[in-house]
């Protein structure tokens, strides 16, 4: 009699891998790369320190995979913020609202983005900056479609915009402008340099 054939096993349910990619954000995001722990974040996440590396066989590839989805998430929010309007300005004006919501207000994952540099992580820094870099592209192509004058370095009119944006997190305090104001005020000032100092500036 032949054997009765075996049934596949199931797959195994990676339910647990959020949980420590929550975890994880929130620690990197309060206190950087170097200070937090592996043991710290599956604490967290409700697991044992072995079982964590199950899912990622290091800090560094844990680290990157909250980066990837920090990165991953805040594009499909400015992507979605700039359809439905061919206006280059507003087109910029719901990039950067987008953009600084998410970093002042809902994201773990993005704060990250702003928390930890790629120079903290050297294992993983060319894959860091890529990602970057990729993020950056989407601002890169909207300062491009602005009507600002010749001769502007837009590279350096990028640089600024996004390094505004980004720094807003030191000074930033609920109650102040809303993170769309700022956004809205800073493009403003870009756009209309004369008119800045009709602008919201209680932070």
């Amino acid at each position: 009699m032949s054997k009765p054939a075996k049934l596949p096993r199931p797959a195994r349910q990676d339910n647990r891998r959020q949980l420590v990619l929550d975890a994880a954000a929130a620690h990197f995001r309060a206190r950087g790369f170097h200070a937090v722990s592996m043991r710290e974040i599956a604490r967290a996440a409700g697991m044992i320190a072995g079982s964590i590396y199950y899912h990622f066989p290091s800090k560094e590839d844990l680290f990157l995979a909250v980066y990837e989805e920090g990165v991953r998430s805040i594009s499909a929010r400015v992507r979605e913020a700039v359809a439905g309007t061919d206006d280059p300005w507003e087109r910029l004006s719901r990039a950067c609202r987008a953009h600084t919501g998410m970093l002042l207000e809902e994201s773990d994952y993005a704060q990250v983005i702003l928390r930890v540099f790629p120079d903290d992580v050297p294992a993983a820094r060319a894959t860091l900056v890529a990602l970057r870099d990729d993020y950056e592209m989407l601002f890169r192509e909207l300062v491009d479609e602005l009507p600002l004058a010749d001769g502007v370095n837009r590279a350096m009119v990028r640089h600024m915009l996004l390094g505004a944006l980004n720094w807003a997190k030191f000074w930033y305090r609920p109650g102040g402008m809303t993170p769309g104001e700022i956004a809205d005020a800073m493009v403003a000032v870009l756009r209309n340099p004369a008119q800045s100092n009709e602008v919201r500036t209680d932070a």
